[in-house]
């Protein structure tokens, strides 16, 4: 076998980038634990002296983290002064829990992937599933912290204008189930936006429910039970929403079929999916390449421990989705907005 130099040292170069983001997780973790980043933010620049100080810990290990965090890109580093700082945009990123686009939630669910991987490795062997309360508790909050600053930011601006008439419903005083709540953070979001309405969320998941119902006390128009997707309370809801969570579920053409008799007559289903193309082809990117390894680990193994175990993958695409939500008994699917890493759905009787 002849290797082609210039092929092999470019796969060594993505390699080489891979085990570096690879170790530097776990490192992004203890920055957001111990509040590194955001001593940073508030103080730098600094030594790691000064941040040692700043955070009550060890200045040895303090300098060797600040030095990773300067190499990956996370942290800068001023010769001149010896100091570390973030960037506006590096505190974006990593320190400011209410920014838009921190990605600090995404590392805690690496953790978890890590700490499964023995129990994949047997799933890929036997073909049976791994639910998502058999996980390592750390993939719930990470998912929460992952995905909420998103939520925040584009829900109640964009997501919900998008629908016909949704919001006029919602403030004159409306019906909603979000399902699939997870940790209750889109629930609680829409809750304060539209006081004059009602928000049940529902989850097959007690834990995560538990955390939501005690993350929500003193919001009196929400709460929360466990339910599964296909058999949870209610009827003449206004609006239904799912946040990615339709391709973990086993049978998502069932969950369709159990939302549409809960609607309103003239209520409107609101499924927000991760970005994606029809094709592998369309997908072989930087965010793709993210949602396959999440849906590898998590996604897919979840589907395949519940009922039907459809499978859809965290890369399903807006084609495959609308079959689905088509033979739940929707006629009218269209893809309301989207944003880099997700696109909304809206779907009507």
């Amino acid at each position: 076998m002849t290797l082609n130099s210039e092929k092999l040292e470019a796969l060594l170069g993505t390699m080489v980038n891979e085990l570096g983001a690879a170790a530097n997780a776990a490192l992004v973790l203890l920055g957001d634990k111990l509040g590194l980043y955001r001593a940073l933010e508030a103080h730098g620049p600094l030594t790691p002296t000064d941040l040692a100080r700043h955070t009550q810990t060890r200045e040895r290990y303090v300098r060797e983290w600040l030095s990773a965090q300067a190499a990956s890109g996370f942290v800068t580093y001023d010769p001149a002064t010896a100091t570390f700082a973030l960037s506006p945009e590096q505190a974006a990123v990593l320190a400011d829990e209410e920014s838009p686009v921190n990605m600090t939630g995404g590392f805690y669910s690496l953790a978890a992937i890590f700490a499964d991987e023995p129990r994949l490795n047997d799933a890929f062997k036997s073909g049976e599933g791994v639910g998502w309360g058999d996980h390592c508790s750390c993939l719930f909050c990470g998912t929460e912290r992952f995905f909420r600053p998103g939520y925040k930011a584009h829900l109640v601006s964009e997501w919900l204008p998008a629908l016909d008439g949704v919001v006029e419903k919602l403030e004159r005083g409306g019906k909603v189930a979000d399902v699939g709540c997870g940790h209750g953070a889109s629930t609680m979001i829409m809750a304060e936006a539209f006081p004059q309405s009602t928000f049940t969320g529902f989850d097959f998941h007690a834990p995560s429910i538990d955390i939501a119902r005690s993350k929500s006390m003193g919001i009196s128009n929400v709460k929360f039970e466990v339910a599964k997707a296909q058999d949870f309370t209610g009827e003449g809801y206004e609006l239904v929403t799912i946040f990615d969570a339709l391709h973990d579920m086993g049978d998502p053409v069932g969950a369709a079929r159990h939302i549409r008799s809960t609607l309103a007559d003239d209520g409107t289903l609101m499924i927000v999916e991760p970005l994606a193309g029809d094709r592998l082809e369309d997908n072989l990117n930087p965010v793709g390449r993210v949602y396959y390894a999440f849906s590898t680990s998590v996604c897919v193994p979840s589907s395949l421990k519940q009922e039907v175990g459809m499978a859809l993958g965290a890369q399903a695409g807006e084609k495959r989705l609308a079959e689905v939500l088509k033979q739940g008994g929707f006629s009218r699917v269209r893809r309301a907005v989207a944003t880099p890493f997700n696109m909304v759905i809206a779907a009507r009787p």
